[in-house]
């Protein structure tokens, strides 16, 4: 049974009135959903008529359109409603002018996953800018965070902003998409009517399983919460030829490189504080992305405790004892990546060049770890105030 009410449930249930008689744009993606699994567009659409006006779609698409990252996608008219559908990712990241030109409002329903490099908060963010610009009102439409409210990792260097981090927070920030937003425009100093209708029900703590919520692939490397739970460590692995487990049904908690020998790695991390996690040694072949159709050595990351379990540390680790025992098999993928095109990718995601340095320096990944959670306890107390709402 459902225990939590997202913010599109509680609009439904309220038939849109705080949107009637409004011209409404609706930014959304796949898994933009009722309790029931009702897309928002078609709820929206018979409920608001012709005052929905206009439909975009942050990175993979409004429907999911493309699979992997960095993978653009162009507008088109939806079938269904025959509303305009705007891309923003592809020519156009932040709204143009036109796209919000007939809008008096801009509702965003999007399940995020509280990590840093997850491209919605950024494109969030810039619906804020240019919305502030045009003087068009956002509304949020709340989501748990589904990895709680733990903040880990460091604070992103502003000088390695980037699509993947385009403000000062943690890697894993333990808020959600419209605490967020509320941070972005008093950190941007935005003037713009901003509102969001939170979630109900939903405490900070809760696993996801426990909000009795469908879970919708938000992307198509996202496909359970557990993935969710792993990914602000498994992400970094993308700065990297280390295979993050794209081609394989568990992207992120599976990972490796043809070379790694897997008993071997896992009895290195044993020696390591990793709670609420069983590292399990196995072999894995890729049917696309790094490594596809090798035979890979790794691990895949069981979490057996949410409430403890530190993902980044984890991970972090683990490139650890990858670059001590196998250093021919890690690597710094080059740019390009999420239209950086000068700074390596593994500085960007990791918010400056900190992890990179100290893991060819061979430094021990407890020290880094202890200097970060400084930067991530820090976070924590300055946005305590918007945590009190689900403590």
């Amino acid at each position: 049974m459902t225990t939590v009410q997202t913010g599109l449930d509680q609009l439904i249930a309220c038939e849109a009135r705080p949107l009637r008689g409004r011209r409404c744009g609706l930014l959304a993606h796949p898994a933009s959903v009722d309790g029931r699994l009702r897309h928002a567009v078609p709820l929206l659409h018979e409920l608001l008529g012709t005052d929905l006006r206009a439909l975009l779609g942050p990175q993979h698409g409004l429907r999911g359109e493309t699979q992997d990252n960095m993978i653009e996608w162009q507008g088109y008219r939806d079938r269904e409603t025959g509303l305009p559908v705007f891309s923003l990712y592809g020519a156009h990241r932040r709204p143009t002018p036109r796209m919000l030109e007939q809008l008096d409002v801009l509702v965003v329903d999007l399940q995020d996953v509280g990590a840093r490099y997850y491209t919605f908060v950024w494109t969030l963010l810039l619906c804020l800018e240019a919305c502030a610009e045009q003087g068009v009102a956002v509304h949020v439409l709340d989501r748990p965070n589904p990895i709680g409210g733990a903040v880990e990792g460091n604070v992103l260097d502003p000088a390695y902003a980037s699509f993947v981090g385009l403000a000062p927070i943690p890697m894993r920030h333990g808020l959600t998409l419209g605490e967020l937003g509320r941070w972005l425009v008093a950190h941007r100093a935005l003037d713009v009517d901003y509102t969001v209708t939170p979630v109900a029900g939903w405490r900070r703590g809760m696993h996801f399983a426990a909000t009795g919520l469908p879970w919708v692939l938000p992307s198509p490397n996202m496909p359970t919460p557990q993935t969710a739970l792993v990914y602000p460590g498994g992400c970094l692995l993308e700065g990297t030829t280390l295979s993050e487990g794209r081609g394989t049904t568990r992207p992120f908690e599976i990972l490796g490189a043809p070379g790694i020998d897997p008993a071997a790695l896992v009895a290195a991390l044993d020696a390591h504080t990793l709670p609420g996690c069983v590292l399990r040694p196995l072999h894995f072949q890729p049917t696309f992305h790094k490594h596809a159709g090798e035979l890979c050595g790794g691990l895949q990351v069981h979490v057996t405790d949410p409430a403890v379990f530190r993902p980044v540390r984890t991970y972090v680790a683990l490139l650890a004892e990858v670059q001590r025992r196998w250093p021919e098999h890690l690597a710094w993928n080059p740019p390009p990546y999420e239209y950086e095109h000068e700074k390596l990718p593994i500085d960007i995601l990791a918010g400056g060049p900190d992890l990179r340095r100290a893991v060819e320096r061979g430094d021990d990944p407890v020290a880094l770890d202890a200097a970060w959670q400084v930067q991530a306890d820090a976070f924590a107390a300055a946005t305590a105030e918007l945590r009190g709402a689900h403590a």
